[in-house]
């Protein structure tokens, strides 16, 4: 970090971790608007219905508005995407922009849902989106919200394919010029206005304030937001943000290859993957793990909350002369230290930050560590050799990579004088994308843009957390009523209560490299943490 960087940091977390803290109010505490409310009339399928063959410009063509009763919790959607809150009774307007046959004689045009509650707070928030787009999501504002969508709370919400129609991997809509430009940026402003103009036409009011929240390429999305179109939103919340997926990639195949060394061969010489980790294997790494890590913060729970100060060294866990149980060999301890290490190119330029230790790299179902099954991003790399050189070459000048990348542009002074607020959150065991490339990308923006950035912008790192959700951790949190604080009240967020999932436990999320130290009493309350710098503990 820039010596004057550190220096605002440190000035903005000695006020951040002066106090305790308690738990924050919940989000029906929060206005339901700013200054006089903007009661809209009251709405029927028919006011909703004539949405349709409305004109919003010669490119939006509104294929249906229909209006939808409310919904208990549990009654909407399938698997991890049930609501799992009520949902008020809304108008559901679903249409697309820019309709036409492009590239391969395919249909392209941007694809949106737009969600209109009958009971507005004159908040309207964009949706990100995830992978490579392609569908359109329930428009319901789920990301960092809690149990509380953004609709349940009044929020008009709006969410697109990003101008393409396809599954999530699908990159072969980068064929279509407009297409690729669409997903790389301009669906992001096309869609927001477009869906600004409806909710004013439909309510007949103004937005009060315009919000946007998304993970992994929706955190890229809010990035893009807050570097390209600082006039769009008025508070944003970036979780792991997919900002630099080449170089990720580059660092995730590196990684790999290492761990093959350790692995042992089948008659082909090739590595057998399954085997480099097995289960007793993954046992002995998380404890160790645990062991040398776990209890920086004051309590041994199996959280490692001091992230900034875990030193795990798996040499420590090489097996002894005559010990063949609760250890590891020397091989598989050395695959461990080089895949961690940060990938470099030849000449010791830094390609991709290092993944950190953490208790979720040996979860079968989403961790670092390959287990050789199939899953849903293809079969471990089974080479023995790696050219980080070429790998990297081929990354910085792959032409999507370069048209999505938004880990460069961090002046943000426009975004930062119309007063924008943004709260960025990234998981410690994340498979994908290194928080501390995110962590990265945030420092060199508070030496861009000095005291401002840091009094207009918070990080928090997630510990145990995998990619945007799930793992062993506190990954249910509500930073969008922080958020709306923030930008209504001028009140920036002072721990925020993170929960796991079964509510069994709740702790504050702390501004990094502040984290939460236990201080003494009941370990599931969030009142038993003060934030500390790792110096402090």
């Amino acid at each position: 970090m820039h010596k004057s960087a550190s220096l605002i940091l440190a000035a903005m977390l000695a006020g951040a971790t002066a106090t305790s803290g308690a738990a924050q109010s919940s989000p029906a505490s929060l206005p339901r608007e700013s200054g006089k409310r903007l009661a809209g009339p009251a709405l029927g399928e028919k006011d909703c219905a004539r949405l349709v063959g409305r004109s919003f410009g010669d490119r939006l063509e509104i294929t249906s508005a229909t209006q939808v009763a409310a919904a208990a919790a549990g009654t909407v959607g399938q698997g991890p995407f049930t609501n799992t809150t009520h949902l008020p009774a809304h108008c559901l307007v679903k249409g697309i922009i820019d309709k036409r046959t492009g590239a391969g004689g395919k249909t392209y045009g941007i694809q949106f849902a737009l969600a209109l509650p009958q009971d507005w707070s004159g908040r309207f928030l964009m949706m990100g989106g995830g992978g490579l787009n392609g569908t359109v999501g329930q428009p319901w504002g789920p990301v960092a919200a809690g149990m509380t969508p953004a609709l349940a709370r009044g929020f008009a919400v709006v969410a697109h394919d990003s101008g393409h129609a396809g599954t999530v991997w699908d990159s072969s809509f980068s064929a279509d010029q407009r297409a690729a430009l669409d997903f790389a940026e301009s669906s992001l402003p096309t869609v927001t206005k477009a869906a600004r103009a409806i909710t004013e036409t439909y309510y007949g009011s103004p937005v009060a304030h315009s919000y946007m929240t998304g993970c992994s390429t929706g955190g890229r999305e809010g990035m893009l937001a807050i570097e390209r179109y600082p006039e769009l939103f008025d508070g944003v919340i970036v979780g792991a943000p997919a900002m630099m997926t080449g170089d990720s990639n580059t660092a995730l195949d590196r990684m790999k290859v290492a761990f093959n060394q350790a692995a042992p061969r089948d008659a082909e010489g090739k590595p057998i993957v399954s085997e480099i980790f097995p289960p007793a294997v993954r046992a002995v790494i998380k404890q160790g793990i645990l062991d040398q890590c776990d209890t920086l913060d004051g309590l041994e729970d199996g959280v490692i909350e001091n992230v900034a100060q875990c030193r795990f060294d798996p040499k420590k866990l090489v097996c002894k002369p005559g010990q063949n149980e609760g250890c590891l060999s020397a091989k598989v301890a050395g695959a461990l230290d080089q895949g961690f290490q940060p990938t470099l190119d030849s000449l010791g330029h830094l390609v991709y930050p290092r993944y950190p230790y953490d208790t979720g790299i040996v979860d079968p179902m989403g961790g670092l560590l390959p287990t050789g099954a199939p899953g849903p991003f293809g079969p471990a790399i089974r080479d023995l050799s790696y050219d980080v050189d070429a790998a990297a070459w081929a990354a910085h000048h792959d032409a999507m990579q370069r048209l999505v990348d938004t880990n460069y542009w961090t002046n943000l002074n426009t975004f930062l004088d119309r007063g924008g607020k943004t709260i960025f959150y990234h998981g410690t065991s994340d498979f994908f994308f290194s928080p501390w490339a995110t962590w990265d990308w945030w420092t060199r923006a508070l030496a861009t843009n000095g005291p401002r950035f840091a009094e207009a912008s918070r990080f928090y790192m997630v510990p145990g957390m995998l990619h945007c959700r799930g793992g062993e951790s506190f990954d249910n949190f509500d930073l969008l009523s922080d958020l709306v604080t923030w930008v209504e009240q001028g009140k920036a967020p002072d721990r925020p209560i993170a929960s796991r999932s079964d509510g069994s436990a709740s702790r504050p999320l702390c501004q990094f490299p502040a984290h939460a130290q236990y201080t003494g009493g009941d370990a599931t309350k969030p009142e038993s943490f003060q934030c500390k710098l790792p110096s402090e503990g």
